[in-house]
């Protein structure tokens, strides 16, 4: 049995589309660079959010995977100069067959020994432009072609939505559910006839493309160059907050944790805070901890439980109408 989208999900998809489509035409080029950088952690939250938040695997590492993603786009414009767009595509299959390669020996690993070992694939793919300095520009990093602010705000919100359609599209059918079947549980998921070694790796797989794609539009938001500096745990630690804010195991939520992570380090770097060389650090742990405080289990978590209030509210009304019974 499939799932089939409310009509409120459905308008709500179409409003958002209908303002993404002319905003940029209403703001200046830097606020569509704030957009865009919104759209990238879209994109990679939303591959996260396929890994962790359905098949219940645990990531630490998807800024390896957007590193790949981004220096195949730097690679190819740098050297061969090739259409970006093609680099977003080459980006999505080289990251789907990493994911794959990564997924495998993940098999054997679960809960925090796989996040562990995510985490050291993070802390370690900045180090291979350093080691291949000579083609990859080592710290120095990798200039790749420039775009207008309004080519790559379309281009990312444009690969945002082909990419929300298909993880939907994904999800509600028999690899979601087996998704979920493994989530919830391995031992019944096997009995169930599910194979774990082929989804565990698909989801992997999935998730990493997603990332690899969102690697390929974060360096061209950050003026075509790909450094070893961009890629960091801390921007690993970002999309987990980011999925986490949203609401693991639901797609609904994803557009608010990538305005969440896009826009706060924005907001927190205006205010001042005394006493810290590193005010928009701690701004930004602090709105991350209040943030978690209040919605344990994301936005995707606060819609279920005002959905369940409204129509718990509805039955007492029609229960307490007189003319009903």
């Amino acid at each position: 049995m499939t799932t089939r989208p409310s009509l409120a999900a459905v308008v709500s998809c179409l409003v958002a589309a209908a303002i993404l489509a002319v905003l940029p035409f209403l703001i200046s080029g830097y606020h569509q660079g704030l957009l865009t950088q919104v759209a990238v952690f879209f994109i990679a939250i939303l591959g996260l959010d396929v890994l962790t938040g359905y098949s219940g695997q645990i990531s630490i590492g998807h800024g390896a995977f957007m590193a790949v993603g981004g220096y195949t786009t730097a690679v190819m414009s740098y050297y061969h100069h090739t259409n970006l767009i093609v680099t977003m595509l080459m980006a999505f299959g080289i990251c789907l067959a990493f994911g794959f390669v990564v997924g495998l020996p993940a098999l054997r690993l679960s809960g925090v020994y796989l996040a562990l070992a995510t985490f050291a694939l993070a802390v370690s793919m900045p180090q291979i432009p350093l080691k291949f300095s000579r083609f990859l520009g080592g710290s120095n990093g990798l200039q790749a072609q420039t775009v207008s602010h309004l080519w790559l705000y379309g281009v990312a919100w444009a690969a945002a939505a082909i990419l929300f359609v298909g993880a939907w599209l994904i999800l509600r059918g028999r690899t979601g559910r087996a998704f979920r079947a493994i989530r919830d549980s391995e031992v019944a998921a096997t009995s169930s006839g599910v194979e774990l070694p082929i989804y565990k790796t698909l989801a992997f797989g999935i998730s990493a493309a997603y990332a690899g794609v969102a690697g390929s539009l974060f360096v061209l938001a950050t003026n075509g160059y790909a450094s070893p500096n961009e890629f960091t745990v801390a921007l690993s630690l970002q999309i987990l907050i980011g999925a986490a804010v949203a609401g693991l195991g639901s797609l609904w939520g994803v557009l608010v944790g990538a305005v969440f992570v896009g826009l706060l380090p924005e907001v927190s770097s205006s205010v001042p805070v005394v006493g810290s060389t590193h005010g928009q650090d701690v701004v930004f742990g602090l709105f991350v901890i209040v943030v978690i405080l209040l919605l344990p289990t994301g936005f995707a978590g606060l819609l279920a439980r005002l959905r369940v209030r409204l129509t718990r509210q509805s039955m007492a009304s029609i229960n307490s109408d007189p003319g009903t019974s």
